[in-house]
């Protein structure tokens, strides 16, 4: 990326009233670099459509298809968690803020609420027509916005903008197989159509390397997890909220003290660690991005399972205490295995260190079998990570400061 790109995207950011600008790269050193208020904005839409799809995994376990449940929340997680990464790498190298870059969005966000309506009904009658139509809006103005980066660029970037957009477009043709093709085929046409779009940067960015900036993707990233898990306590309170009035709060009391103590534990785990330096180049960027659709879909899902518990409590949902309780423990075992595997254990020193959520994930599992005080104990046992962790952080802090000073009394 050349400096001259790099300076004009600069002070491209300083003119917020422009209404169109050149898209060109921003600079990867640039210094400040946060979420816009655009990009919060951003966010929060995808709410409507995590709801919705965390809503419907919860009426299918509650009706015992699961396995139904999960694969249709697999597939609609997967439109919504892909449609808001590719923005979120766009945007943190090409943001200029113009008002075109404005309207495309406000057509993205148009696309999300269109997915979110159409989400019930691909759950429920395997109609994905809504669904189809909002994704396929919201790729097509992603694509829009490589074709103004190819207009604006030359050389290997334009290559690599113009192979973006081409290969977005294509991928959307492959996609009407979901409206077009009978149901049977579908899971088919989802898993060869997953495996195109994710191949699609990868063959981009042969061509030139976005100039994505790595403070920026790690706030992005976690932005989000807050989202998610902010929409797994709006889940499971207003579950609670809508037992209360019938039953005793005394059942309830250790589905919301154990689902309090996974989520902020969840939340805490996922902070621990500065994750922005391991984000040092593209094959390193790609795997820890792709890997959050594990991270997210499991988060979310922890929501849901909440619901699930208590619905099992009251006696609504007519499924045993083993699978309302394996709702809950399995998707956040899944959760801190995943968390580890991708943005812990690059910052764990020592094996007790590194062993630390995998073994959590394990024992969380476990408390699977415990009945109706399984999701309290997985509570129990997600905040015992955090204690142990923060424990083991500190007792290794305090014996290199040691170390330290006897070098330098020594000296």
């Amino acid at each position: 990326m050349t400096s001259s790109s790099s300076s004009a995207s600069a002070s491209g950011g300083q003119q917020p009233h422009a209404v169109v600008r050149r898209l060109t790269a921003r600079g990867r050193g640039e210094p400040h670099r946060v979420a816009s208020p655009l990009e919060l904005f951003f966010d929060l839409c995808f709410v409507v459509a995590i709801a919705q799809a965390g809503a419907e995994l919860v009426h299918a376990v509650a009706e015992g298809r699961a396995g139904h449940g999960l694969l249709n929340y697999a597939m609609v997680f997967f439109a919504i968690w892909w449609a808001w990464m590719n923005f979120t790498w766009f945007a943190s190298a090409y943001d200029n803020d113009d008002l075109l870059y404005r309207l495309v969005t406000l057509v993205q966000i148009f696309g999300v609420l269109v997915l979110a309506a159409g989400i019930s009904p691909s759950f429920r009658t395997h109609d994905f027509l809504a669904l189809w139509l909002g994704y396929v809006i919201m790729r097509v103005a992603m694509a829009t916005q490589w074709l103004r980066v190819a207009r604006s660029a030359t050389g290997a970037e334009r290559t690599m903008a113009l192979r973006y957009a081409g290969g977005v477009l294509l991928c959307q043709v492959g996609w009407t197989g979901l409206v077009l093709l009978p149901v049977s085929a579908r899971v088919w046409v989802f898993v060869v159509m997953v495996i195109a779009e994710l191949c699609v940067p990868l063959y981009a960015e042969r061509a030139c390397t976005t100039s994505w900036h790595p403070h920026h993707i790690a706030e992005r990233y976690g932005l989000f997890t807050i989202i998610v898990l902010g929409e797994t306590v709006a889940a499971a309170t207003v579950a609670v909220k809508s037992a209360v009035g019938e039953h005793d709060v005394g059942e309830l009391l250790p589905i919301a003290a154990g689902g309090l103590l996974i989520v902020f534990s969840a939340w805490w785990v996922y902070f621990a660690v500065p994750i922005h330096g391991h984000l040092r180049s593209n094959r390193q960027a790609f795997l820890w991005g792709y890997g959050h659709y594990l991270i997210f879909a499991s988060a979310a899902a922890i929501g849901a399972g909440l619901e699930v518990a208590v619905e099992q409590t009251v006696g609504t949902a007519h499924i045993s205490t083993l699978s309302a309780s394996a709702a809950v423990t399995l998707p956040t075992a899944l959760y801190l295995l995943t968390l580890w595997a991708l943005h812990s254990r690059y910052f764990k020193v020592g094996i007790a260190q590194q062993i630390l959520l995998p073994l959590a994930a394990l024992l969380v599992i476990c408390c699977t079998f415990l009945g109706d005080w399984a999701v309290l104990a997985a509570g129990l046992a997600s905040a015992l990570t955090v204690v142990a962790g923060v424990t083991l952080t500190a007792r290794r802090a305090a014996r290199g400061h040691g170390t330290r000073q006897t070098s330098s009394d020594s000296s």
